[in-house]
């Protein structure tokens, strides 16, 4: 699959887990690279992970993950996130990105 064929998608993931927890962050990150392998070997499925962003609401109460990812579909993210055991709580696809080099 090349490069073009990717679709860039956003996961906003609302965690059970205290995810500002080194252990936790560890765990997931190590759970969604083995769901990244396994669809590659088992379905030939390209998912490729670009960054995450560890959030915390000022009360502490609730701890959220904004991913971005690359995949060919809405439905290769769904089952990397499935195989990950990691929670989806908001699934779009990312339209264009603005950065620091757009307003130079």
């Amino acid at each position: 699959m090349s490069d073009r064929d990717l679709i860039d998608f956003s996961v906003w993931r609302e965690m059970d887990e205290d995810i500002t927890d080194e252990q936790e962050k560890q765990a997931a990150l190590e759970a969604s690279q083995e769901a990244i392998a396994e669809l590659a070997e088992e379905e030939d499925v390209d998912v490729e992970w670009v960054r995450t962003d560890v959030l915390e609401d000022p009360d502490g109460d609730v701890d959220c993950a904004y991913c971005h990812y690359r995949a060919p579909s809405q439905d290769a993210i769904e089952e990397h996130s499935e195989r990950a055991g990691l929670p989806v709580t908001k699934l779009t696809r990312l339209d264009d990105q603005l950065d620091r080099e757009a307003v130079e």
